[in-house]
């Protein structure tokens, strides 16, 4: 159960390093959001979930590990919730203010 934790971790880790390059790499305010709000949610859940699965199995599944576990599962269900809804509000302000899409004709001016 720990390699399965472990690894829940450190693909959390390759989801955030994968919303950083991102974040660097795209050309303007709504990829990079896309980016950010998409692979932070899972990565985010993924930790979360690994972090969970560690704690249980190292603490030999008595009632407080559960309780610890089930507290973790909330988080997870107000990130899965929060995160994505806080995405699309922050670019539905962005739209609304005017901030320009990207498109190929600009970079070539």
């Amino acid at each position: 159960m720990s390699l399965i934790a472990i690894a829940f971790i450190v693909l959390g880790l390759f989801f955030f390093f994968g919303a950083t390059i991102g974040i660097l790499r795209l050309p303007d305010f709504y990829s990079r959001a896309h980016a950010a709000g998409k692979a932070d949610t899972l990565s985010t859940i993924l930790i979360i979930l690994g972090c969970a699965l560690y704690y249980l199995d190292h603490s030999h599944y008595d009632l407080a590990s559960f309780n610890v576990a089930f507290k973790l599962f909330v988080i997870i269900a107000f990130v899965f919730i929060g995160s994505p809804t806080a995405t699309h509000a922050i670019m539905d302000a962005a739209e609304s203010a005017g901030v320009q899409h990207w498109s190929k004709d600009k970079d070539k001016s």
